[in-house]
């Protein structure tokens, strides 16, 4: 319902991430994450009728609560710098899925699905899904670089999910060890 009210306004729009992910796995997803070429402004207007969160809006999300239930929607996205080693300096909104998909940490995790053109895997993540592997999206150093708490975030997918990290993801997370120090104590 929330795609197609984004459809019928004349934007793209794909279920994405950790939610994808555990429906690739048979896994009943917790939450559903939205991402589309609508810019923030653009969404609102589409769910106008609707309780809003402005969650992010530099980063590109509004929260829509449909029925009570929080639903982020957050606009195809690249990001800028990390200088401090945990968040974006800034965004720059894009066009394509597949510049959105790119930006993130584990291939498991840039997949995207519509009920009507089906998966998209540029990544290789249902590949990997299947062999069990956890591995970074692109350069592993470049991505523990850009944000430390990644390294966190796939000790925990690899612990939770039962994954073994792939041999040149596990040795830029040993590589980039120092960096967590900018990730808080939490």
């Amino acid at each position: 319902e929330t795609l197609t009210a984004l459809e019928t306004a004349g934007h793209q729009a794909y279920c994405v991430g950790g939610c994808v992910r555990d429906a690739v796995l048979g896994r009943i997803p917790g939450d559903w994450d939205i991402t589309t070429n609508a810019r923030p402004a653009q969404v609102e207007r589409v769910f106008a009728g609707e309780r809003l969160i402005e969650t992010g809006l530099k980063h590109g999300t509004v929260t829509v609560l449909l029925d009570g239930l929080p639903l982020e929607i957050t606009t195809y996205r690249t990001d800028g710098g990390y200088s401090d080693g945990r968040h974006p300096d800034g965004v720059r909104f894009v066009r394509s899925i597949r510049e959105d998909l790119a930006r993130r940490d584990f291939t498991v995790g840039a997949m995207a699905w519509h009920p009507e053109r089906g998966l998209f895997d540029p990544f290789g993540g249902q590949n990997d899904l299947k062999n069990r592997i956890l591995r970074a999206v692109g350069d592993p150093d470049t991505r523990f670089t850009e944000d430390a708490l990644r390294i966190l975030r796939g000790v925990r997918f690899a612990s939770e999910l039962g994954f073994a990290i792939e041999g040149n993801t596990a040795a830029a997370m040993r590589r980039q060890l120092g960096r967590l120090s900018c990730v808080a104590a939490e």
